[in-house]
């Protein structure tokens, strides 16, 4: 895996769009490979706008089955097959994904070049690759809404060059060994530990979505340690009663989850479209947890 992780955040709205917010939807881009969490109406063309392909989309990860997150699907299907997609995608939701999906196909007039795969979820570890694996846990929104974390493996530790030409290592296939934390021993018989070189294993990054939810232990308890916590934010501490009739969170309570996490940063999103100014909403998080921000239509994060 390369050295950063791209987190692009594609629509920050919440219920319906506005002129300057679409509706939900993050991209993690990894090495060649998208993954999306949520895919709203309009996600496509975010995506055109971010510079992201929508071909190299391999997994797309559904928090709940509410319209402002799953209607993208759609028109992403069409565009693959448009494309002579043959890769197959895999689409992972709650109870219900399969249904959605199996609507689309049948009643939507277009034929579908490439397999889609779907796993309906239950909270754990619903996926795992060489680099990293994916979780989610149960949320309060909907009988069926689900927080997802993105969990990067131990990283290898920073290699330092100066000290393998200084061991008179050549250059190539040893040193990919070493940097992976393997023994080698060289032509003239000498053993070369990777401490000699290499500095310890880091902590793989953890990314956490939280997807609409009002402030629950369980999204606490995913996010512990984060390196981000994307949470919704939809309305103003004014708005508590509201938000707690709707399952929704303000960015007071959305900021105490972030602080008792012990997350590094919190990004604010699912702004409600009566906020034409977040500031509001920022300045009462950062009230709680300093390092907040509220995102706006493409804001980038990198993670090094």
């Amino acid at each position: 895996m390369k050295e950063s992780l791209k987190v692009i955040i594609l629509g920050t709205s919440g219920g319906i769009p506005t002129v300057e917010r679409n509706l939900s939807a993050i991209a993690i881009k990894i090495s060649r490979e998208i993954i999306l969490f949520d895919c709203a109406e309009g996600t496509q063309r975010q995506m055109q706008k971010a510079k992201l392909s929508v071909g190299k989309i391999n997994k797309i990860f559904i928090t709940h089955l509410h319209g402002d997150h799953i209607m993208g699907i759609p028109g992403i299907l069409q565009t693959l097959s448009l494309q002579n997609r043959e890769t197959p995608l895999h689409i992972f939701g709650p109870e219900g994904t399969a249904a959605f999906i199996k609507a689309i196909k049948t009643t939507v007039e277009f034929t579908l070049t490439f397999d889609v795969y779907i796993k309906e979820i239950a909270e754990g570890i619903i996926f795992e690759a060489a680099d990293y694996f994916i979780g989610c846990i149960k949320t309060e929104h909907t009988n069926n809404s689900f927080a997802f974390a993105f969990i990067e493996k131990d990283r290898p530790g920073k290699f330092h060059p100066e000290k393998a030409r200084t061991l008179q290592i050549p250059i190539g296939p040893l040193w990919k060994k070493l940097q992976y934390w393997e023994a080698i021993t060289l032509p003239d018989g000498r053993t070369i530990e990777p401490s000699e070189v290499v500095d310890p294993p880091r902590p793989g990054r953890k990314i956490v979505y939280s997807g609409d939810t009002a402030p629950c232990d369980s999204v606490i308890q995913i996010s512990k340690g984060a390196t981000l916590l994307i949470h919704e934010s939809t309305y103003s501490d004014d708005l508590e009663e509201k938000a707690l009739e709707t399952n929704h969170s303000t960015a007071t309570q959305a900021a105490k989850v972030a602080k008792e996490a012990g997350v590094e940063k919190l990004v604010l999103t699912h702004i409600s479209s009566r906020y034409l100014n977040s500031n509001e909403l920022q300045e009462q998080a950062q009230k709680i947890f300093q390092n907040t921000k509220v995102a706006e239509d493409l804001t980038e994060i990198i993670l090094n």
